[in-house]
């Protein structure tokens, strides 16, 4: 490693540490509350926080578990479990631990609890939505002593710490034979974050007590509940009637009632969550929901045909979804992130609305009367997914492409997605850093289990280029070469319409006037984030 990123390195650690001591001392000073209930759009399936890595999952077990390093609502990272991280060589990173953190049951947290989480995740049964992503360049876990911690990585890895923010450390001694039903039920659910989980009621809430000696200072509620709501309406309904204090996926057109109702405060940000269209590239002849257009099966996988793609994207007319249906609560785009962003493809803009052009393509693949296809998509995910599929499938029927819309509640999407059960499908991936790494590893790298890669390339889009173009920024430790690299890897895939970017999702909560929300910008409903207002 350079002097020049050693001294970056190094004084990027001053800098959250003391970042990360101005928070403390803000969350000590909190006025305590007895009680909050926050309303999700989206339902957390699992109390295990190495099963699947979705939004809502990760959102309700940060209440519960803390990480080696934090990110701010900006997506800054800071210490959390480790105060401290540095190289001691290109592939060696030590990290120092925090001292007196216990966990829920009163034990001690050390090092060896962090090299049995980094075991335990590639080892989780049946998990549909993998975590050993983000550690797939780690190579072995060395305990120096009870605080110190060294991780030697198979290659080069300066995004090592950003990688481990999305990892939950568990206890070795309350975990080590447990069962995801054992998270689930509440005897393995051991943590050491602010609150405590007291019950978990699949499909319907989640509650918690606060967990009165967290490291981090005292939690700002007594009480919280999370609760699933995923009807929109419901949830402004609870909302205005005061059975709840928060809510998110607020629903674009109560935006402008909520902001002028009395009593409610709605929090924004522009956030990093990419909403985009999946093909299925694996299946012989494109799944069961595609057809010619009397209806017959295929013989090959129209997928595999770049016009055929390109003949998708080109008949969206992504403005006009942004702008009426929407309501200008997202951005337009033809790629992953926003300008601005590090990966941001410059070269890449959002693609013109041409259905003449989407039917010349499907001729001249050897779709004169074009196609047939269901769209699937998730219910109560995405704000407005449903409306937002069914506009989507009508500009494409407009286009040749007779198109039907099957709208699937959020926790069975999943196990339809995981299973390659769907031609065409709506997937979301938010990025918590602002640069494309985590999506380009996890949604469009070829999919390897062993290398933990492609966890959420539920298509199975292939190509060794991007694979090799990806592998190499995550390896280059300078960031402009590596931004630079990244935003080659953006162009190929999005030139290749290997997945069909719609647009980038701001992020909205609304709430009761006696609460506060940080507006994240990795779109986290977090417990942490909200507090009383003044």
């Amino acid at each position: 490693m350079s002097n020049r990123t050693k001294q970056k390195t190094h004084a990027w650690v001053r800098q959250t540490a003391i970042v990360l001591g101005v928070a403390a001392i803000l969350a000590g000073g909190h006025v305590q509350a007895q009680s909050v209930t926050i309303a999700m759009a989206a339902t957390a399936n699992t109390i295990d926080p190495h099963f699947q890595n979705t939004t809502p999952n990760n959102s309700v077990i940060n209440a519960i578990y803390d990480r080696l390093v934090e990110r701010t609502a900006d997506g800054k990272l800071v210490p959390s479990l480790a105060v401290s991280w540095k190289t001691l060589s290109p592939k060696v990173w030590e990290f120092k631990l925090r001292d007196g953190v216990k966990w829920h049951n009163g034990s001690d947290f050390t090092a060896d609890d962090v090299l049995f989480t980094i075991e335990r995740i590639p080892e989780v049964p049946n998990s549909p939505g993998r975590y050993d992503g983000y550690l797939r360049a780690v190579d072995k876990v060395e305990v120096v002593d009870r605080l110190t911690l060294r991780i030697h990585t198979k290659e080069v890895a300066p995004l090592l710490p950003n990688n481990l923010n999305n990892v939950s450390i568990v206890s070795r001694e309350a975990t080590k034979t447990a069962t995801t039903a054992d998270f689930n039920s509440g005897k393995a659910a051991i943590g050491t974050g602010p609150y405590k989980l007291v019950r978990y009621v699949p499909g319907e809430r989640v509650d918690f007590a606060r967990n009165e000696d967290w490291w981090g200072g005292t939690p700002a509620w007594k009480q919280a509940s999370i609760r699933f709501i995923p009807n929109a309406g419901a949830r402004t309904a609870a909302l205005l009637s005061g059975s709840v204090d928060l809510i998110d996926g607020v629903p674009s057109n109560d935006i402008a009632r909520l902001k002028t109702s009395s009593g409610v405060s709605v929090f924004s940000v522009g956030g990093f969550r990419s909403v985009f269209v999946m093909l299925n590239h694996i299946s012989p002849n494109g799944g069961t929901n595609v057809a010619d257009a009397s209806g017959k099966p295929l013989q090959s996988n129209p997928f595999h045909d770049i016009r055929v793609r390109r003949a998708l994207s080109v008949a969206i007319d992504r403005n006009a979804l942004a702008q009426k249906i929407m309501l200008d609560t997202v951005e337009p785009t033809g790629q992953f992130l926003p300008p601005g962003t590090p990966g941001y493809a410059s070269s890449v803009g959002i693609p013109k609305y041409d259905p003449a052009e989407a039917r010349r393509l499907l001729a001249e693949a050897g779709y004169p009367d074009g196609l047939t296809l269901t769209l699937h998509t998730p219910q109560d995910r995405y704000p407005n997914d449903v409306i937002m599929a069914q506009t989507v499938a009508q500009m494409w029927t407009q286009a040749g492409i007779k198109t039907a819309v099957q709208a699937v509640p959020n926790v069975s999407y999943n196990k339809v997605t995981t299973k390659q059960g769907f031609s065409v499908g709506i997937s979301g991936y938010g990025n918590a850093r602002g640069d494309p790494s985590d999506l380009l590893v996890n949604s469009v790298h070829s999919y390897n289990a062993e290398a933990g890669t492609g966890n959420n390339n539920h298509g199975r889009y292939s190509n060794s280029k991007l694979d090799e173009l990806i592998n190499k920024s995550l390896a280059t430790l300078e960031d402009a070469p590596r931004e630079k690299q990244f935003a080659e890897a953006v162009e190929l895939v999005t030139n290749d319409f290997g997945v069909i970017p719609l647009y980038n999702q701001n992020w909205i909560w609304a709430g009761r006037s006696n609460i506060k929300y940080e507006a994240r910008k990795d779109g986290f409903t977090l417990l942490r984030a909200a507090t009383p207002a003044k």
